[in-house]
């Protein structure tokens, strides 16, 4: 069984799948389809499948489509299509070789996208006499080794339009990458305009990354609201960049100060004042509150200390963490009222803790999957089943209890087991994990704040966008 696939990839699909999207589609559509039942995967939100797109012989025949998981036969990334040899002679292919190569001595990974990795997949022509070189580079937008690749493409006969692919699903075009400063992106969602670099910023796009992430266990993600029946996507992301003014004040509040009471109480004023826009934002729905608590500990250490260290991070967070809040009160919560019940570390434990399942579970997971060559996406999933693995999650307690509380961590270790989410295997224990939450109504909220607490902890550490 095949990974997931990804925008720009290309998926060979069923005879069952060729009969199925033909009965709707164009003429044009069937006769291309019989001709070489490829199709490319669009960067497009949908609930079950994976989104594709037909293309025939002219720039006007294009048609989009949806193909069930068990319809495709073959998926072929770029960088695997880079490896084929072409059937005929053009251009766009010679270029294609003094690309790979050039890429490659720089430490890219690249690949043909658009209709030179269709024909190289299919063996159908789709180069005209004059078309363009298309290229899939996957790389950070900030990557110094994209400047001297820029200039090599820039010089080649045939022109050469490069994205660049980036975090979970993100594309830039070359030359915006470079540009600095703000960054228009392709998203799964459509087009979205990131800020310049920054540590509040990056807070803001952590927590946007945590939502988009595809398939999260009975949370919400790209597919739908998991087990909640107040939440959304879109929700989800209005109240993340309602706080990019809370995390702007947190960076300015910490940016050299001492770890003392009076940073202490700041904090916790501009946290309240934070979650009172999160509301606003959400129509009174709590989405983000544990990851204002994380999250901004964590940017509030990395502005005091003007360290990008995990473990320094971490430590310092732990150090704000423990102090007292005179203007607190009383806590009062669902994670709260479960961390006194079940006696779990709950938030605040976790943070005074160090956040252990963030720098000595969750990083070391993603980072091994990278290492490893996993495709983000999986990476992140991983690193959320290793938090929950072995989280006592408020979340998951308040909603299921004990016996919810095992299921989420046997299934997730389960997952872990079977080879992870990149695999067959650990793709059927995932939906059996996520069958078992639902069934319980559990939704592992607090594993969802410590991811996101992770992801961003990884951008400040390699200073890009997560």
């Amino acid at each position: 069984m095949h990974e997931r696939p990804r925008p720009h990839d290309l998926v060979r699909l069923r005879s069952s799948a060729v009969a199925r999207i033909a009965a709707d589609a164009p003429a044009w559509a069937l006769a291309s389809l019989q001709r070489a039942p490829w199709a490319a995967v669009r960067r497009a939100h949908v609930g079950e499948g994976v989104a594709i797109g037909l293309r025939g012989a002219g720039r006007e025949e294009r048609y989009a489509a949806v193909a069930r998981d068990e319809e495709i036969e073959e998926v072929a990334t770029p960088e695997m299509l880079v490896e084929l040899a072409p059937a005929r002679r053009h251009g766009a292919f010679d270029a294609l070789a003094t690309v790979a190569r050039e890429a490659k001595a720089r430490g890219l990974q690249a690949g043909p996208i658009g209709a030179a990795g269709f024909e190289l997949a299919s063996g159908v022509a789709a180069l005209h006499e004059s078309s363009d070189l298309d290229i899939l580079v996957r790389a950070q937008p900030m990557d110094s080794a994209l400047q001297s690749f820029a200039r090599t493409v820039a010089d080649l006969p045939v022109r050469v339009d490069v994205e660049v692919g980036f975090a979970d699903d993100y594309g830039a075009a070359l030359l915006e990458a470079l540009r600095g400063g703000e960054l228009l992106v392709k998203t799964p969602g459509g087009p979205r305009v990131l800020p310049a670099f920054s540590a509040p910023a990056a807070a803001v796009q952590a927590l946007v990354a945590e939502a988009e992430l595809t398939p999260k266990p009975a949370l919400v993600d790209r597919r739908g609201s998991g087990a909640h029946d107040d939440l959304s996507l879109e929700l989800l992301l209005r109240s993340a960049q309602a706080l990019r003014t809370t995390f702007d004040q947190v960076f300015s509040a910490a940016r050299g100060a001492c770890l003392d009471v009076t940073l202490r109480e700041r904090l916790g004023s501009i946290g309240r004042e934070g979650e009172a826009a999160m509301f606003r934002a959400s129509g009174g729905v709590n989405t983000h509150r544990g990851a204002i608590w994380a999250i901004g500990l964590l940017l509030a250490a990395h502005a005091s200390t003007g360290s990008s260290d995990p473990r320094s991070l971490a430590r310092a967070a732990a150090a704000i963490a423990s102090l007292p809040d005179s203007s607190r009160g009383t806590a009062d919560s669902h994670g709260e009222r479960a961390r006194v019940r079940y006696g779990a570390r709950g938030a605040t434990g976790e943070a005074q803790a160090g956040f252990p399942h963030v720098v000595d579970r969750a990083l070391p997971a993603l980072r091994a999957s990278r290492q490893r060559g996993a495709r983000e996406a999986v990476a992140r999933v991983d690193a959320l089943l290793t938090i929950m693995r072995t989280l006592d999650d408020t979340c998951v307690l308040h909603r299921g209890g004990e016996d919810a509380l095992r299921v989420m961590q046997t299934g997730a270790a389960a997952v872990l087991e079977a080879g992870g989410t990149g695999s067959a295997a650990g793709r059927r224990s995932l939906d059996a994990l996520e069958s078992e939450l639902l069934a319980r109504d559990a939704s592992p909220g607090g594993a969802a704040d410590l991811l996101a607490a992770t992801l961003f902890v990884d951008s400040i550490e390699r200073g890009t966008w997560s």
